[in-house]
């Protein structure tokens, strides 16, 4: 029978490098064909849709410039320039999406094969049993963290990647359109290279403290409400399981009293992430303005 000691729990940073010491294995071995493939596939497309909303957005001016003017002959120009432009975009939208999903099962079922196999060899399944600490229903933590653990960071890092190029491109654009700004103030000229560029890096930097500051919260507002959905549901069966047991089990006062302060803290916890959603739409809608 093992021992009994208590293991302290891994820190955030202990627990990433552990996380990714195992699953990077899917880029190597036999599933390094597909998981690369996939992976260049990905970053090419949001490359590619990248450029072609780009193009898409030059179609847009000069196409309202055409309906300005009310030459006929160049609508129809720009409407046969948009057809390859709408196929194109919807092409690798359809493409995106199948290929991020495709990753992030094939990179599951590697992920979800090496810790069953883990779990189960040697019989550590059983051995588990007699192990302290807390590693109840291992077969759902697998089930449920691999899922989780394959679909977010995937998400995280195209979402990441596309932010950075579309950031990048925006900001050349910026400091070709905006130039330099030219202060003549109390005898002294102050000349801003790129001034539309350094505005909106400062604006940027400011939405995202505030965001930050009034979001700090949101984690653990979040793992409460989950928390209390949880305790909510075991309650529930422990009330369903006496009453089914063939001891006298809970009356339905007693249930109803059992359940009363864990559905109550459900509605309070609901209540703390409304009001944390709706501190941070402030901040989103008035950027969008």
């Amino acid at each position: 029978m093992l021992s009994n000691e208590t293991y302290h729990s891994p820190g955030e940073r202990q627990l990433l490098l552990r996380f990714w010491k195992s699953a990077r294995g899917f880029w190597k071995g036999k599933s390094a064909g597909w998981a690369w493939l996939l992976t260049v596939l990905l970053v090419a497309t949001v490359l590619l849709q990248l450029l072609t909303q780009y193009s898409l957005n030059f179609w847009n001016r000069d196409f309202f410039n055409a309906v300005e003017r009310k030459d006929g002959k160049e609508l129809l120009s720009q409407a046969l320039r948009f057809m390859p432009l709408a196929a194109a975009s919807l092409s690798l939208a359809v493409f995106s999406v199948w290929g991020r999903m495709t990753l992030q099962r094939k990179w599951r079922a590697w992920l979800s094969d090496e810790l069953y196999r883990y779990w189960l060899e040697r019989d550590r399944f059983v051995r588990l049993n007699f192990v302290a600490g807390d590693y109840q229903a291992p077969e759902y933590r697998i089930a449920e963290d691999c899922r989780l653990a394959t679909d977010l960071p995937v998400d995280l890092v195209l979402g990441l990647v596309a932010s950075l190029l579309t950031a990048a491109t925006f900001i050349g654009i910026l400091g070709v359109v905006g130039g330099n700004l030219t202060i003549d103030a109390a005898g002294l000229t102050l000349t801003i290279p790129g001034y539309l560029v350094v505005a909106v890096v400062v604006y940027s930097i400011a939405v995202a403290a505030v965001t930050m500051l009034i979001g700090r919260r949101l984690t653990d507002v979040l793992e409460e409400n989950k928390r209390a959905e949880a305790q909510l549901r075991a309650v529930g069966t422990h009330v369903r399981e006496s009453g089914e047991s063939m001891a006298p089990g809970m009356k339905g006062d007693d249930g109803i009293r059992a359940i009363h302060p864990a559905l109550k803290a459900v509605i309070a916890s609901w209540l703390n992430y409304c009001w944390q959603l709706v501190r941070l739409t402030i901040i989103t809608h008035t950027n969008r303005c």
